[in-house]
């Protein structure tokens, strides 16, 4: 499961109740439209400046506790974000805090975990342990596509490359037989060419859109695109801001990167790529779930999470020229436009190929 940010409605609710239990006297519970989904129980009600609370998972967080009530407060935000679950709550003090997974391993192989409660403070308050990293050392691992239209496409230290015509983007990472990031590359020229065709531009923005992970990298400035000696009277500044304005705004999962000329442009892409790997892989690692929501992706198990994954799994796993009506059936919850999407997006990859045409249209996986 790609990692998400869960808006809560309101009428949720933090409430703290305690009890005459040694280590851990105070039980924090969250409700969910008037429904238990969270609870632990904790050294203390709220963690001091810059401090930590080791708390235990309560695993029945809708049985009913002979505490007495000591807090009650409702909730503007729950965010959770793999390990992490961000809680804001309504009142003017003490009301940002996270809950914080942490799985170690045992001698003997097995591996168990630990929560801890921290407020706002502690979390700016820590310092991680891991090296900040130079942006020269990705040496990225794995395999990039570069769209066969490049003709002097950026390169991957430490990444295989394969040219292929992409349907989405001019480069993309592969992991396994799944497009993990797409990047679509833009210089000053090339964009501001677009401009003359802006709906055109949204629809290359959308499909950009539709995958899990994707950006638009500028090797220009911002600056350059509201400069009118730039523009050398091609179009109005006016003009130009306000479509890039309305691109960000149309698409807003999609970011547009101004990273300033090529070099750059190549480098933070290659961080991408390097970023959005260990993001794919770390998805596989245990995640801090709600009680009443679907459980995390697991990665780890090798089995497709989304339904284009899911489709393209199935697709290449095909032993013999299939139709789309075949395919269909074995991804019932897959529409036919889409499943026409991701075959046109494997076909372009040169996973599969097209055998025939029209109704007799077939599809083959292409081995080796």
């Amino acid at each position: 499961m790609e990692d998400e940010a869960r808006s809560t409605p309101p009428g949720d609710l933090w409430v703290v109740t305690r009890s005459t239990r040694g280590r851990f006297p105070f039980r924090i519970l969250i409700t969910r439209h008037g429904r238990p989904t969270f609870a632990v129980r904790a050294q203390s009600a709220w963690p001091g400046p810059g401090q930590q609370v080791f708390c235990l998972r309560d695993h029945a967080p809708e049985a009913p506790d002979d505490g007495t009530e000591v807090e009650r407060a409702p909730i503007l935000g729950l965010t959770r974000i793999g390990r992490k679950l961000a809680v804001v709550l309504d009142r003017p003090t003490r009301k940002r805090a996270e809950f914080l997974l942490v799985t170690k391993d045992r001698a003997d192989g097995s591996s168990f975990e630990q929560l801890f409660f921290r407020t706002e403070s502690g979390i700016r308050a820590h310092r991680s342990r891991a090296r900040v990293e130079l942006l020269t050392r990705p040496s990225l691992q794995g395999t990039v596509l570069i769209d066969s239209g490049e003709k002097y496409p950026w390169t991957f230290p430490g990444a295989t490359t394969l040219r292929r015509r992409l349907a989405v983007g001019d480069y993309a990472l592969l992991q396994g037989i799944s497009i993990a990031a797409v990047v679509e590359r833009k210089s000053f020229d090339n964009l501001l060419a677009d401009l003359g065709a802006v709906q055109a531009l949204h629809q290359v923005f959308a499909d950009l859109g539709s995958v899990g992970r994707a950006a638009v990298v500028v090797e220009a400035e911002y600056g350059d695109f509201v400069d009118p000696k730039r523009l050398a009277g091609r179009w109005p500044a006016a003009h130009v801001a306000r479509v890039l304005a309305e691109l960000a705004a149309v698409h807003p999962r999609l970011p547009i990167v101004f990273a300033g000329n090529r070099k750059l442009a190549n480098a933070w892409t290659v961080q991408f790529f390097d970023a959005a790997d260990r993001a794919r892989h770390a998805e596989g690692t245990p995640q801090l779930s709600l009680i009443g929501e679907p459980r995390p992706a697991d990665y780890s198990t090798g089995r497709p999470t989304s339904v284009d994954e899911q489709v393209r799994a199935a697709a290449l796993a095909m032993g013999y020229a299939f139709s789309l009506r075949e395919l269909g059936e074995r991804c019932p919850e897959c529409s036919a436009p889409r499943l026409r999407r991701i075959m046109t997006h494997l076909a372009a990859e040169g996973a599969i190929r097209r055998v025939g045409r029209g109704r007799g249209t077939r599809w083959e996986v292409v081995r080796g």
